[in-house]
């Protein structure tokens, strides 16, 4: 569910058919066009607007326009007009984008934007994107984004940007590089010639060039004054004497020109100006919900006649859209109308000064029954009707904060007293939810500790005890972060105790969360459980982040199930909907498919797959993912014997999870750390490593490297068996390689081969290879004498292969004692993904198949093939399918 799209703010302002002809800066734009960037920079009532659209309608280009408005300073509005003026130049551009931005917790701007960069791509023709208004924009976020997206803009695409401040853009370094046309007041004023143009031919004054002079000397070319000045005289006798008196600064000189335009209106019209003056856009039926009875018996009563007087008598009007539906006033004008409101001044009498609030109040109703809940809640929030505000900002089902709007939502919160967040405390519980989702956590707490403060004492029912669940999955969310498994259960079953059974967004986050407790506290069963049903509430709702988040701990536990096939392809799901470029949060789903290419050998795909997770993790603040990723590429280093490299590696990693308080990942680098100093035959450091983590695994690694087998066996027999009792078969499985390893190098022969049969057997439906790699010769020489049948057999010959491959030397000896006689060896030998490969292609599976079989990129695929054609000596399928059986390798 998103917030509906004010469409006008879209549209191009159409040229107008009377306006002053500006040869020599629509010489300057087309010049521009050179660049990135070109700014219009000057003070209101410079005729930025008019200038540019004249422009567009001769240019020849096509053109995309975002008519900004202090809304905008959210981020997600901001992005998601962005977004939707750049589908005006493209059908297609920005969906991806768009996909992000529904989402409760949207990924970072430079994500969002990098995606919406490489959709504009698409666009072959040179094309002019106008953000006008920029002035309204003060938000540090949107003024980065705009530096991004200037930053990386497409040579096709120009931007042009009308402000009357100079944006907090990096223009310096623009000027420099020649990317930047710039148009201030000076250029934009009327010169004489335009200016008696102007008076003349667009506002029908017949005056002398010694007028026309006068005139413009005291506006300094100033359009809007030029303008407002022959609204002014139209009418009068004494021109020259009322040119003569004219003067003032621009405020002063506004003033009076608006109170002399108002003047000569009729009073239905100055009360429909200042009524309608709340709305920062207009059409006809919602300028008769805001006039309501005011209204009743004028010749204007029809909102959409007097709309279309307003602009056939040049008052300020500024249409919108082609079809003269959607209009707005000049903002200036606008400014004025809404202070003399404010003031209560003529015509309005003296019980009509109170009407503000109650304007905003029916505006706020009709965009409500309109689909503009978000231009809703700003008029409740303006009119001060907290209740309404509050309704709006709470949503039927689902929340404005979980639907993009976090900015304004936070803003109006912000500016609440006390007092009246105390007198509702549902605000306290929205106010730490945005704050959450902006990743302000460390007022998180004081915001529910005011909202249960709030609630104390307070009758209980459906609505206090729903408050009181929210506030649960809140601090639920809290202690995720922290890898906390207890406070994360009794929070996530408090919420879901509390919780309404319509608050469906919540409840699949409490659910979510709970799963994750059950995760960290090993019940796998129960996680599972919970993860489904949060996957179920969130796919229903539309709740995408719950959705991924799920998904990703059904992978996890799919992994820890030695269940990698399922686990790749719920990582890969998660991919998937996180869209390209992806969300930060899809660094866990690389992470998991590092893991799992790792296991199954494949070097490469680990290797992308971790530093993509590492660079993702860096968008997250206080998230140890980061962590995570820099120790599965350590492991790597160290399965390839670049030790120092992974030790370096691991400190960093230590380094900083102690400063940012990781203490989850303190034994994984624990761990890792064990096995780099046992590869340097530091005992000692790694026993007394191992011990102080708890680490039975690396303990028994040392005990074996000591030859003490007797204690090696006290560790690692219970270790197997609490694994087994507890259902850990990921732990198991490890421990059982390593103990048909410690077995056979003890003499037990058959018990050794007994253990790996039983460790084969659970291992060979997910396709596990390093996990016996990594344990050595010792487990090479038993695979090469243990007897073996059916599936193990060939499952056998896998593993046999990528021993071979890790040991270049010893894989082309073997062979070349393997081949028949009459066979010529292999120059160089075929690793475990190639024969893996090679079978599927003796199987007949196509390449497109065989990608699909095994998670890997139809590219890859083919390049196995160029590697095994090239090995077997052969140029197609056929002959390297005999040439391989030839060779025993089938």
């Amino acid at each position: 569910m998103t917030i509906s799209l004010v469409s006008t703010k879209l549209y191009i302002p159409p040229a107008r058919s009377k306006i002053v002809v500006r040869p020599r800066l629509l010489e300057q734009l087309n010049k521009g066009l050179q660049g990135k960037l070109t700014v219009l920079s000057a003070s209101a009532g410079y005729g930025k607007t008019t200038l540019v659209s004249a422009w567009l309608s001769v240019c020849g280009r096509r053109a995309g326009w975002l008519s900004l408005d202090a809304g905008d300073n959210d981020p997600a509005s901001f992005l998601t007009y962005l977004c939707a003026a750049c589908r005006t130049i493209g059908v297609n551009i920005g969906e991806g984008m768009l996909a992000m931005l529904q989402s409760p917790q949207p990924p970072p701007i430079e994500s969002l934007l990098t995606a919406l960069l490489n959709e504009i791509t698409s666009v072959s023709e040179p094309t002019i994107l106008v953000l006008d208004d920029y002035h309204l924009i003060d938000s540090k976020p949107v003024n980065e984004a705009v530096a991004f997206l200037i930053e990386h803009l497409p040579p096709q695409i120009h931007l042009v940007i009308a402000t009357r401040e100079e944006p907090v853009l990096p223009l310096p370094r623009l000027r420099v590089r020649h990317q930047l046309t710039e148009l201030h007041a000076a250029d934009l004023r009327f010169n004489a010639t335009e200016a008696a143009e102007f008076l003349g031919q667009v506002m029908g004054l017949m005056l002398s060039a010694e007028d026309v002079m006068h005139l413009e000397s005291r506006t300094e070319g100033w359009i809007a004054g030029l303008q407002l000045a022959a609204l002014s005289l139209q009418g009068r006798n004494d021109v020259t004497g009322f040119i003569q008196s004219f003067s003032g600064r621009h405020k002063f000189v506004l003033d009076y020109l608006v109170e002399e335009v108002l003047q000569q209106q009729s009073a239905s019209i100055q009360a429909f100006l200042l009524f309608t003056s709340v709305l920062s856009r207009m059409c006809g039926p919602l300028c008769d919900a805001v006039m309501g009875a005011e209204s009743g018996g004028s010749p204007f009563s029809s909102g959409q006649r007097t709309l279309e007087y307003l602009e056939h008598a040049n008052l300020f009007l500024i249409p919108l859209d082609n079809e003269r539906r959607w209009y707005r006033y000049h903002h200036l004008f606008a400014d004025l109308l809404r202070e003399r409101l404010s003031q209560g001044l003529p015509p309005l009498e003296e019980e009509e000064k109170r009407t503000v609030a109650e304007l905003h109040i029916r505006a706020s109703g009709w965009y409500e029954d309109n689909g503009f809940e978000l231009e809703a809640f700003h008029h409740a929030a303006a009119a001060g009707d907290i209740e309404r505000a509050a309704r709006l900002m709470e949503g039927e089902g689902m929340p404005l904060l979980f639907r993009g709007a976090v900015t304004p939502v936070l803003n109006w919160l912000e500016s609440m007293p006390r007092e009246i967040l105390d007198s509702r405390p549902s605000l306290w519980v929205m106010y730490a939810s945005g704050l959450l989702m902006q990743g302000r956590i460390s007022s998180v707490e004081q915001k529910l500790q005011a909202a249960e403060q709030a609630l104390h004492g307070t009758v209980q029912n459906e609505r206090t005890r729903d408050l009181t669940g929210h506030i649960a999955s809140i601090r639920a969310t809290l202690a995720v972060s922290k890898h906390q498994a207890e406070p994360i259960m009794a929070e996530s079953r408090r919420a879901l105790e509390y919780l309404h059974p319509d608050n469906l967004p919540v409840r699949a986050a409490a659910a979510w969360s709970l799963g994750y407790a059950y995760q960290l506290q090993g019940d796998l069963s129960l996680a599972e459980t919970a993860y489904a049903e949060a996957l179920s509430i969130s796919k229903r709702i539309g709740h995408v982040m719950i959705t991924i988040m799920a998904t990703l701990g059904l992978g996890n536990i799919q992994e820890a199930e030695n269940q990698l096939p399922a686990a790749a392809g719920s990582y890969l799901r998660v991919l998937e909907w996180a869209g390209e470029p992806p969300l930060p949060v899809a660094c866990e789903a690389h992470l998991g498919l590092a893991r799992i290419f790792y296991e199954w050998n494949e070097w490469d795909q680990a290797l992308l797959h971790s530093r993509q997770s590492v660079q993702l993790a860096q968008q997250f603040e206080d998230s140890d993912r980061g962590v995570a990723g820099e120790v599965l590429l350590a492991k790597l280093k160290l399965a390839r014997g670049e030790v120092i490299a992974a030790a370096a590696i691991l400190a960093k990693a230590e380094l900083l999870a102690r400063k940012e308080h990781f203490w989850a990942q303190i034994p994984q680098i624990a761990a890792m750390q064990v096995s780099a100093l046992l590869h340097q035959e530091n005992l000692d450091a790694a026993a007394i490593l191992a011990e102080q983590h708890g680490l039975s695994l690396c303990q028994a690694k040392v005990y074996m490297a000591r030859g003490d087998i007797s204690a090696m066996l006290a560790v690692l027999e219970p270790m197997l068996g609490e694994a087994a009792v507890k259902g850990r078969p990921d732990e198991r499985l490890k421990g059982m390689i390593f103990y048909a390893a410690v077995l056979y190098r003890n003499g037990d022969k058959s018990a050794a081969t007994q253990a790996l049969a039983e460790a084969m057997t659970m291992a060979q439906p997910g396709g596990f290879i390093r996990a016996f790699v990594d344990e050595g010769l010792p487990v090479e020489r038993l695979l090469r004498e243990a007897q073996v049948g059916g599936e193990l057999l060939d499952y056998r010959r896998k593993l046999l292969a990528a021993f071979e491959a890790e040991n270049p030397q010893h894989s082309q000896l073997r062979s070349a004692q393997q081949l028949p006689r009459t066979s010529q060896p292999l120059i160089e030998t075929l690793s475990g993904r190639e024969l893996e490969i090679l079978q599927l292609i003796a199987q007949g599976l196509s390449n497109r198949e065989i990608s699909e079989r095994l998670f890997l990129a139809l590219s890859t695929v083919k390049g196995y093939n160029r590697n095994i054609f090239d090995k077997l000596q052969v140029s197609r399928r056929t002959e390297a399918v005999a040439r391989a059986r030839r060779l025993g390798l089938l």
